[in-house]
């Protein structure tokens, strides 16, 4: 993705849209963010031995499913990040 095609993500990102019982209005921030955290979040991660890509909980061991090696890299996200310089 080029720079110039990149949109700038804003804070509302439904506006009524599907998945609203009845309506919408029905899910509260509150109400999500504990669905979140009983769920668990997963996190994809790379293994430093073999190169395998998994993904693993919070509550998961720190450890590559294939070989077992504990040394684990976060994949990069796929988001375009720019920072600005002074």
């Amino acid at each position: 993705m080029s720079r110039e095609a990149y949109q700038i993500p804003t804070g509302q990102s439904s506006s009524g849209g599907p998945g609203g019982a009845g309506g919408g209005g029905g899910v509260t921030a509150a109400t999500a963010t504990r669905t979140f955290d009983v769920e668990g979040a997963t996190m994809n991660y790379i293994c430093g031995d073999c190169g395998f890509k998994f993904a693993i909980r919070r509550t998961d061991t720190i450890r590559c499913k294939e070989c077992g090696c504990r040394i684990l890299y976060k994949e990069r996200t796929k988001r375009m990040v720019q920072f600005e310089a002074r």
